[in-house]
């Protein structure tokens, strides 16, 4: 068994690395998640959260929701090849229960995958 770890090469924390991300990203989203991937030259998975303080108030259930979605990806990063994905929340995320959430991201992650190899 490999352990998956997420390091700090792992984070997305430049502005500018976000901001090329959004703008030149492929969208895919579902169940409270949308994520914005683009490939990058680093050699391994990047990942940037924005989870909005207008859809999520308390900072606990923000923090709850990071924390699901880095262990998510820490899980799925051997599959991702050399991509950027930022994940952003929308207001339906709180109405999912954490199983419909974490395999929903399952999916996105795969998704994600596929969008960018057919490209």
């Amino acid at each position: 068994m490999v352990l998956a770890r997420f390091s700090r090469a792992m984070r997305m924390n430049r502005p500018g690395d976000f901001t090329r991300v959004f703008r030149q990203g492929k969208r895919c989203g579902g169940t409270g998640l949308t994520l914005i991937a683009l490939p990058s030259n680093v050699g391994h998975p990047r990942l940037g959260l924005a989870i909005a303080k207008k859809h999520i108030k308390l900072a606990c259930q923000r923090n709850r929701i990071k924390r699901l979605i880095r262990d998510s990806f820490r899980q799925h990063q051997h599959q991702l090849g050399s991509l950027d994905i930022v994940v952003l929340s929308r207001a339906d995320i709180l109405q999912r229960d954490i199983t419909q959430v974490r395999t929903a991201l399952g999916r996105h992650w795969m998704t994600v995958k596929t969008q960018w190899q057919q490209s």
